[in-house]
């Protein structure tokens, strides 16, 4: 089995828990050992996503008129990403809403036109992003349809009027802020009772996105880490000690043989010193203590 690959950790990404590779490989023989802590890398989207603190917003030009879309990139920024670079990649171009129920919803995002078909951006279902302060309130509110929790792709819906208990089942990522005529036109639409596909074809002829902050996001986390790495290497040059270059270290030698680093002149004495001692010790007089001489007397 292939290892995963390991990401790089920088300022940015590095998480303030370890990867759990050292206790892991001393508990496991399954395991090469690890004695170093390293901070794990935060997935790149969490990272990015805290710098998304703009709106999104995008025109959708439909055969029934045009409608302006606000995008909360900031409260749904998964969601709104999808739809961002899927409108970028003309995913949506030519695409009918195949769905509309008067005064409820009308659906749209399949390129199957179907209802049954449709990906994400990634190629794969994403998670649902609820918040509690978006509701399905009023008109014109842009909502994922789904088939089961986090069961995200490409298709979504527009409402025609309130519908809260969609709350919770269905994130909501944005809303109409212009064109409520074309959202009109489309209501209008008769739609077959069986099926509630619309009986007149309304098509997306193209989309074009105005503000999208993601790139915004990119650029400025690409800044930040470019300062980083030039911070890093002049602290690195800046704290580099260079030593001059001495001519030797081996020690000095002052004959060949045994003791051959011993400086014999520093430690011979002075010959005076060294010699032996020439002084005569004085003859001490011995002065008699016997009762020979009486004269004193």
């Amino acid at each position: 089995m292939k290892a995963p690959e390991k990401r790089k950790v920088d300022k940015l990404n590095a998480a303030h828990y370890s990867t759990g590779k050292v206790s892991a490989s001393f508990t496991s023989t399954a395991m090469a050992p690890e004695t170093t802590h390293e901070a794990a890398a935060i997935e790149e989207d969490v990272v990015r996503y805290q710098y998304v603190k703009k709106k999104g917003y995008i025109r959708l030009h439909t055969n029934k008129g045009d409608l302006n879309l606000e995008l909360h990139c900031d409260m749904t920024p998964k969601t709104c990403e999808n739809f961002i670079k899927l409108c970028k990649k003309n995913y949506y171009d030519g695409t009918v809403f195949h769905r509309s129920i008067r005064n409820f919803v009308i659906q749209g995002g399949d390129p199957t036109g179907t209802g049954t078909g449709g990906e994400s951006y990634w190629g794969k279902p994403f998670k649902d992003e609820f918040k509690p302060n978006l509701s399905h309130t009023g008109r014109g509110i842009l909502s994922m349809a789904n088939s089961g929790p986090n069961s995200n792709k490409s298709q979504f819906f527009i409402t025609f009027r309130s519908c809260t208990y969609l709350d919770k089942k269905h994130t909501i990522f944005g809303r109409v802020v212009g064109g409520f005529e074309a959202l009109t036109a489309m209501e209008n639409v008769d739609s077959d009772p069986k099926t509630d596909r619309p009986k007149e074809e309304i098509r997306i002829k193209s989309t074009t996105v105005f503000v999208d902050p993601y790139e915004e996001a990119d650029a400025q986390i690409s800044a930040e880490r470019e300062k980083a790495q030039q911070e890093e290497e002049a602290s690195k040059t800046k704290t580099k000690i260079v030593l001059p270059k001495k001519e030797s270290q081996a020690p000095k030698t002052y004959r060949e043989g045994i003791g051959k680093y011993i400086n014999m002149a520093a430690t011979k004495r002075i010959a005076d010193d060294d010699g032996p001692s020439t002084s005569v010790a004085m003859k001490k007089e011995k002065r008699s203590t016997g009762f020979g001489d009486f004269s004193s007397w």
